[in-house]
């Protein structure tokens, strides 16, 4: 009896709590009422800010359309700004009401004031309401004639939206004729958001080709472009990026003028203007003058690394494009991408590639210092990098081979685990690339066995072991030790390490090796589970019982030196993204068509055949580096770094 008493009194109070929330609701809702129809202007000021208020925080205030549109009548700007903003939320939800407010913005887009002029147009178009659209027309053509040239940019933007909306209308009143005609303005930002517009109303329309730059246009641009903000300034460069000159001493013309870009303060448009150069490369062939402008890109370059970490980390990937293009611009200035203590993690990663790309065979030496520092830190995987970049750096340069073996042999001498692993795996990749040049750090290396347990690493171990028998006094005891945890080894690379290493043993050496091969066969044959370990062992036993020759010409052929693979992006993939320097597709290092999707195409839908005319695949990129013997153990892949996955 109790319970359901109980029961009965709590479901009594929800309806209570319910009936209170929706009193409150309403209750302020009404109170903004009374406060909007006000005799008091403040009392309706401030009730239209907190209208405001709500709406930004997601609260339903949709019921108090007409009451805010009676404030509309106003001297006061903030009031009809805030009074627009309301109207461009609610405007697609309630069309019907919104054409109750048309008189009022055709009124405003007559005022004497150059600002109340140019906010009624502009949120005219940014309502985006067909029925508001045949009012707009006549306001609209008069503002894209006005004698205040704010009002005339703001209205050359607003023939976008017409046109966005309907095409026709923008067409048959002579809109896109007027913005075109803007080209031609007194006024420098009415050109440049002219040029926006145009290029919008292209790629709203592809194939029909609405406007093309002219040689005729491109001096106004160039004289336009100085006046300009930076949003101007970007708008003009990338539409001259995509402009190909007439004639050689055209495209030197406009280069040099667009050369003190360079030093603007904003990085979007200095990296958009060193892709203008980059792409003009191929118009003009004087060298001197090509030399000029790579010198002219350096500093820019340079000083966009005293930037923000994130303005850093999208610099440091447009320059590992450029210097797929010119590889020697930066090699006098190593310097300046040494890692700083505070740098994030994501700069140090770039940082390092940059590093390792600008080096030259006279400057390995601080290089190879300042990576030695590097793979001190603390972070694993950027510890990892830097002893793969030490290990790229000495098989790419003979000479530093030596240096670059001693700082190895210092990082192992730490015996840190994971720089153990790592210092091992590389150092197998050197005696690949110098077989016989460094066979007196063998011994070194096997003292510090008992510190190798990854599976890559231990593969690496067990094959010098093999490869530099000769050299190792100890060889029986360490071989005996790792084959009779045959059977532990988890790991499928290790196992076949351990039989190919046993069989070079007795062939080098048939009275000391013998046991050790039998073993090693016998455990193979007899008790390992995995089919390919088994196979070589048995090729081996009957290779070893058959025909000993023949067993010796294939496990003691000399191996190939590895070579390290160019970490460069192909050619076409290379020149896409440079076409697209400054750009999202840049720091992505994949084509804008990938994941940008215009109207026509289907968001989400993978676009293979885009990706095979790019030249993009899943092995291409930084390096195809799946194998660690096909790339020397070296990490050239871009491993590690967030994927973004974009679609519209």
């Amino acid at each position: 009896m109790m319970n359901a008493t109980i029961q009965t009194n709590f479901a009594r109070l929800q309806i209570m709590k319910k009936k209170v929330i929706a009193a409150l609701r309403k209750g302020e809702n009404y109170e903004l009422k009374t406060e909007l129809n006000s005799e008091y202007k403040e009392r309706r000021k401030e009730a239209v800010r907190r209208v405001i208020a709500n709406m930004t925080v997601g609260k339903d205030v949709s019921g108090l359309f007409t009451d805010v549109l009676k404030n509309m009548h106003t001297d006061d700007l903030e009031i009809k700004k805030l009074i627009y903003l309301y109207l461009i939320n609610y405007a697609k939800t309630q069309p019907d009401l919104v054409i109750l407010a048309v008189n009022t913005f055709v009124k405003d887009a007559e005022d004497t004031n150059p600002l109340i002029r140019a906010l009624a147009i502009r949120t005219m178009g940014c309502l985006h309401v067909q029925e508001v659209l045949d009012h707009l027309t006549d306001p609209l053509r008069k503002c894209l004639k006005d004698p205040s040239p704010y009002v005339r940019k703001t209205a050359v933007m607003c023939v976008a939206k017409v046109y966005d909306l309907s095409p026709a209308i923008a067409e048959e009143n002579g809109f896109v004729e007027d913005v075109r005609r803007a080209l031609s303005d007194s006024n420098s930002m009415v050109i440049s958001n002219a040029v926006t517009v145009l290029t919008e109303i292209n790629e709203m329309t592809p194939g029909q080709n609405v406007w093309r730059l002219d040689a005729k246009t491109v001096p106004t641009l160039l004289t336009a472009i100085n006046e300009c903000v930076e949003w101007g300034q970007i708008a003009i460069l990338e539409v001259l990026a995509d402009y190909t000159p007439k004639t050689e001493k055209e495209a030197e013309s406009i280069c040099e003028r667009l050369l003190p870009r360079l030093q603007h303060a904003n990085g979007s448009v200095v990296l958009t203007t060193v892709r203008l150069l980059l792409k003009y490369e191929k118009y003009v062939h004087r060298a001197d003058l090509l030399s000029q402008f790579s010198k002219k890109m350096v500093p820019p370059l340079i000083t966009l690394l005293s930037s923000e970490p994130e303005i850093q980390y999208v610099a440091l990937r447009n320059i590992n494009i450029i210097l797929q293009r010119h590889p020697k611009m930066l090699s006098k200035e190593i310097r300046v991408f040494f890692c700083k203590y505070n740098d994030p993690i994501y700069v140090k990663y770039e940082k390092l590639d940059v590093l390792v790309r600008i080096c030259s065979e006279r400057n390995t030496e601080p290089l190879l210092n300042e990576l030695k520092e590097y793979a001190r830190e603390v972070d694993v995987d950027f510890v990892r990098r830097a002893i793969q970049a030490i290990g790229r750096l000495a098989i790419r340069y003979e000479s530093s081979a030596d240096k670059a073996v001693k700082v190895l042999i210092e990082l192992l001498q730490l015996k840190v685990n994971s720089v153990v692993q790592d210092v091992v795996i590389v150092l197998r990749d050197v005696f690949r690339r110098y077989p016989q040049n460094f066979t007196d750090v063998v011994p070194t290396l096997c003292e510090h066995m008992d510190y190798v347990n990854e599976p890559d690493a231990k593969a690496a171990l067990i094959w010098i072991l093999g490869e530099y028998s000769e050299h190792i006094s100890n060889i029986s005891n360490l071989l005996g030790t790792s084959i009779e945890g045959f059977l532990e080894e988890d790991d499928e690379g290790v196992q076949l390490a351990l039989v190919n290493s046993a069989v070079k043993f007795f062939l080098k050496s048939p009275q000391k090796g013998q046991t050790l091969v039998l073993k090693a066969l016998q455990t193979a044959t007899e008790k390992c589970s995995n089919p390919d370990v088994r196979d070589r062992a048995y090729i081996y036993w009957r290779l070893l019982s058959a025909d000993p020759n023949a067993a010796r010409a294939v496990a003691l052929v000399e191996m190939p030196p590895v070579e390290l693979e160019s970490a460069s992006l192909s050619a076409p993939l290379l020149e896409e993204l440079i076409a697209e320097l400054g750009s999202v597709a840049s720091v992505l290092q994949k084509p804008a068509k990938l994941f940008v999707y215009t109207k026509t195409d289907k968001a989400g839908v993978p676009r293979d055949s885009d990706m095979a005319s790019a030249g993009f695949d899943d092995t291409d990129g930084a390096a195809s580096a799946g194998d660690n013997s096909a790339t020397g153990g070296i990490d050239t892949s871009n491993e590690g770094e967030p994927e973004l996955l974009i679609s519209f």
